[in-house]
């Protein structure tokens, strides 16, 4: 009895591993994820706007008929990304996915709030070459860290009625993301202290 008790626990057990492993290896393993899905009919470091969902025909699952949607297919090898989202009159998110589908970082409107949502999107490696008194002079820059190299920015910009759709997909297509022309200068070492004046001698009396 107490063998097969512990025969029904290690087989519950390895089967859970199983199942967690194929979770987290699915997004890996898939050939059909989302970034390769969208790679054909998106540009590389530009904003493409997709086309309107329907019922069967969707460029990505889930995707609400309500909202204008524009993917940015981003790729920081080349620099930082530079991305300016103009705000629609009812409401604009922008969605950052690494290449396996992660959701790291989302803003929208309300808490940019301003009329355009503009950041820098860049690797950790190339954040840490931009100067400390550069983030200080620049408080309203507003910076992302991107795990990976390349991934999925997605603009999604709600039209409350159907006559508004072309205004929300006008909003979008205002929308630039492109590689910064000027990259970050690198950080330069700090000047040694300058050795303090000799103390003039003294006159004789």
């Amino acid at each position: 009895m107490i063998r097969l008790l512990f025969t029904i626990i290690a087989g519950v057990l390895l089967g859970g591993v199983v199942h967690l492993v194929s979770v987290l290896a699915l997004p890996r393993i898939a050939t059909q994820d989302a970034y390769s899905r969208l790679t054909p009919m998106t540009k590389e470091n530009a904003v493409t706007a997709l086309p309107l969902a329907e019922p069967n025909n969707a460029p990505m699952p889930f995707m609400d008929p309500a909202f204008a949607v524009a993917i940015c297919r981003y790729d920081l090898t080349s620099g930082p990304i530079k991305l300016t989202v103009p705000v629609s009159q009812a409401y604009t998110s922008v969605s950052f996915y690494t290449r396996n589908e992660v959701a790291y970082y989302a803003i929208n409107d309300r808490s940019a709030g301003r009329k355009v949502i503009e950041l820098d999107l860049m690797t950790e490696e190339q954040h840490s070459a931009i100067p400390e008194d550069e983030e200080v002079t620049a408080a309203d820059r507003l910076i992302i860290d991107s795990p990976t190299a390349t991934g999925l920015i997605v603009l999604k910009a709600l039209a409350p009625e159907p006559g508004l759709m072309p205004q929300a997909q006008a909003s979008l297509a205002a929308s630039r993301c492109s590689v910064e022309t000027e990259p970050p200068p690198a950080k330069q070492p700090e000047p040694a202290p300058a050795p303090a004046p000799a103390p003039a001698p003294r006159g004789k009396r």
